[in-house]
């Protein structure tokens, strides 16, 4: 590594998440136990102050985009966009979805479902099913994404700061000694969260990789696949890591999402159209209309099980999209230079909850119709094993083997893209915001990326990855609510001057 580059949060950072890969390699279900555990704590505590906090986000997106500060630019007043609409749109889709898509499509409204039908009719059951996963989908996911790019683009791009959480921090508080303390701290707790968070992400492609390879192969037994799966992403995003690829990634990464959408529009042509048009339109409008006040549930008279699967499922998904709000916000702040804060906000948070309502439309209201008209063999499949449903579904459509095949490709894409921009994006805050940090830091990053990968990999159970993300992004909680007060309040400085 070059010395220029080197820096106590490089170091640090880097020691912080090697130690993490290490405890979870050696005693991963040690690692899964303890933060399931203080998870569990924290939920029991704080679960609506996180509610309180996400739904007040929205309502400040809200804020926002209908107030007279819309029309500021994220740049000087006479700056225009990068990219075009349709080009910006298309590269905030591959942003913030990517695998998870792919693997919770037909598998998360079914497993709501069959809980929620202990305690409501199947036809019931299954539209609040389709309801909680828009929530954990829609607009409060993507207000998370939304408000922390906004952050990181007005400062960066209107007050000429950095693109790093701290740049907030230090020019509305100005450059005291403990102002630039507090933003090392939130850069270097940026960088643990979206290690950590990425590396579940990747544990989720490699299980659902291997589930599908080992269908089309006819293998038995999935896990013989893992490291040899493991292996060949490690390969895939080491050798970007090592280049200078340009616009390489964001090719496979559209790509990746023309396959799945693609995959959506053929399902939905070839199954039943109307039967999930029907559940759209419908699921859509109870969402709509409903969003507002769900965003303020706990689930606080019910009993254990309904608790312990709001903690599980939609608490647990905002701590994770606030683990990859500093990755995702810093994506799409690079690309939004230009846009007013209006344009922004509608396009964050807008058009990828209307794509999540398609997607989970087409996928879930699949299950539901084998679950509801047919044998409800998916709800036996997706009880088993979660990577499985997604074939098990298409497996039920002509040219299986070639949606398969596709899906595969999609999810590696995803996954080789994700690590490959974060990292980019690792590197650059360990090095001070720089916009093109050394080779050898990006492959350290890599290595440290595959090394928490393969801990997740050995966790081996993905609600123990899920509360180990939620462990590392918890502080984001509090970080967070710091960040839109000085985004205010310098908004608010700006309108007075």
């Amino acid at each position: 590594m070059d010395g220029k580059s080197i820096s106590p949060m490089l170091v640090i950072a880097l020691a912080l998440s090697a130690a993490i890969a290490v405890w979870g390699i050696a005693d991963p279900q040690g690692l899964g136990r303890i933060a399931a555990s203080a998870v569990a704590t924290q939920f029991n505590s704080r679960g609506w102050f996180i509610m309180l906090e996400v739904s007040g986000l929205l309502f400040i997106v809200l804020y926002l985009a209908l107030s007279r500060f819309g029309d500021i630019r994220l740049g000087p007043d006479t700056a225009e966009p990068e990219f075009s609409t349709s080009a910006w749109i298309a590269m905030l889709f591959a942003a913030g979805m990517g695998v998870g898509l792919l693997f919770y499509g037909a598998a998360e409204p079914l497993t709501h479902y069959e809980v929620l039908r202990q305690y409501n009719s199947d036809a019931e059951a299954a539209s609040y099913a389709m309801f909680v996963t828009y929530l954990n989908w829609g607009f409060h996911a993507w207000a998370i994404y939304g408000i922390v790019g906004l952050v990181i683009a007005y400062f960066a791009y209107r007050r000429n700061r950095t693109l790093l959480l701290s740049a907030p921090i230090t020019d509305t508080l100005g450059e005291a000694g403990w102002t630039k303390a507090l933003g090392w701290v939130f850069d270097l707790l940026s960088i643990v969260a979206i290690a950590v968070g990425l590396a579940g992400s990747m544990a989720m492609g490699v299980f659902q990789i291997q589930t599908g390879l080992a269908g089309l192969l006819g293998i038995q037994s999935p896990s013989v696949l893992t490291l040899p799966v493991f292996a060949a992403l490690c390969i895939a995003f080491i050798i970007p890591l090592r280049r200078d690829l340009g616009d390489g990634m964001a090719r496979l990464s559209n790509a990746a999402m023309l396959i799945a959408v693609g995959m959506m529009v053929y399902l939905l042509v070839l199954g039943p159209t109307s039967y999930l048009m029907d559940g759209i339109v419908s699921g859509f409008g109870r969402y709509l209309f409903g969003v507002l006040p769900a965003g303020f549930s706990t689930a606080e008279f019910f009993d254990d099980l309904l608790v312990d699967w709001f903690h599980g499922w939609t608490l647990n998904y905002m701590i994770w999209w606030l683990a990859w709000s500093p990755f995702v916000g810093i994506f799409i702040a690079r690309i939004s230079r230009g846009r007013t804060i209006r344009e922004f906000l509608i396009g964050v948070v807008v058009t990828p909850t209307l794509f999540s309502v398609l997607w989970f439309g087409v996928f879930g209201g699949l299950g539901f119709f084998d679950a509801l008209r047919q044998d409800g063999a998916l709800s036996a499949v997706n009880a088993e094993n979660l990577d499985a449903t997604t074939f098990a579904l298409l497996e039920r459509f002509p040219l299986d083997g070639i949606t398969r095949t596709a899906t595969i490709l999609a999810a590696f894409l995803f996954v080789v893209t994700s690590v490959v921009s974060a990292g980019f994006t690792l590197a650059m805050i360990g090095s001070g915001g720089d916009d093109n940090p050394s080779r050898r830091i990006r492959t350290v990053w890599g290595i440290i990326l595959g090394a928490l990968g393969l801990a997740m990999i050995l966790v081996g159970d993905i609600a123990l990855v899920r509360s180990i993300i939620a462990l590392s992004a918890i502080t984001f909680v509090f970080i967070v609510p710091i960040l839109v007060v000085c985004l205010l309040k310098s908004l608010n400085r700006e309108d007075q001057s």
